[in-house]
């Protein structure tokens, strides 16, 4: 693997760590939670002889600046997105293909109705629309979404954190759960407990499920304006397995994009560059590679 390369910039008056790898076309990887910028590492691995990957930390998380050490609703997908754009000018990408699940994929949506120029291509691990709807609370998945209600009470990154031991509990189950491949993330816990014991990094993950909450719930009601459709060329690698974000949910991808393709990963879950990144590096490089050769 190529030398990864770490530096901080300040976007939108927030001073952000973002590690890179490689050299070649910018892939910039957007990651979700509970994670910080370590998640791409198997992709540094794997292409950072063709690409210039950039996974910068999102504010609050690994080693970017928290401004907001209390709860606050400030942060969402379209704050962060802004703070994307905002950190491509910054380094001087005009445009780039970008990678993300979870957190990210609902950021990548947003720069993809606000900002559709600053990307040549899409690619995400898992991908929940506004068309997931009320399927979010129904009887057979209300039980998996409990932390979202949890992670907005005000005690409950106090907690969290309140020790080692719980932190290392809170966060490893998720990391397991969500998982297929239950030992996927057992080699780095310890770091991951390290990350989110930072001071303010298990306010600053929580932040988001307070920031989406409004906007959760009207998807949950049906009362979500339906935005318009992504035109930005879009790839979906989705665990066939993941828990929270279901695989059947992928019927809804075609009323949200106008060009896109979907495909599953049949021994992996919410992780899908973690569980299987082979098959997740092949993927992002067939995908980007056709969409370069479609450009030529």
């Amino acid at each position: 693997m190529a030398e990864i390369r770490h530096s901080f910039v300040t976007a939108r008056g927030v001073r952000h760590h973002v590690a890179e790898c490689g050299e070649g076309p910018p892939l910039i990887l957007l990651h979700g939670w509970p994670e910080f910028w370590a998640a791409w590492e198997p992709m540094f691995e794997r292409l950072s002889s063709r690409y210039r990957l950039i996974a910068p930390d999102f504010r609050g998380f690994g080693e970017s600046e928290n401004p907001h050490p209390e709860p606050t609703s400030t942060v969402n997908a379209a704050s962060l997105a802004d703070d994307v754009v905002a950190l491509m000018d910054a380094l001087g990408v005009a445009k780039a293909g970008i990678v993300g699940h979870d957190v990210g994929s609902n950021v990548m949506q947003v720069i993809g109705v606000r900002n559709p120029e600053r990307a040549t291509g899409f690619f995400f691990f898992n991908c929940a629309t506004h068309g997931v709807g009320s399927r979010w609370n129904q009887p057979g998945h209300i039980n998996e979404i409990w932390y979202q209600t949890f992670h907005q009470m005000s005690y409950a990154a106090e907690l969290a954190s309140s020790s080692r031991e719980n932190c290392r509990r809170h966060i490893g189950h998720f990391l397991r759960h969500w998982s297929y491949r239950k030992d996927a993330f057992d080699a780095v816990l310890e770091r991951w407990t390290d990350n989110f014991m930072r001071p303010g990094n298990m306010q600053g993950g929580f932040n988001w499920y307070i920031g989406q909450n409004s906007g959760r719930l009207a998807v949950m009601a049906g009362t979500a304006p339906q935005p318009p459709k992504i035109t930005v060329p879009s790839r979906v690698l989705w665990g066939r397995h993941d828990p929270i974000l279901r695989s059947e949910w992928a019927d809804s991808l075609g009323d949200c994009f106008s060009d896109v393709e979907v495909s599953f990963a049949e021994e992996a879950g919410h992780f899908v560059h973690y569980e299987q990144p082979d098959q997740a590096a092949q993927a992002i490089d067939a995908f980007f590679t056709q969409l370069a050769e479609r450009r030529s």
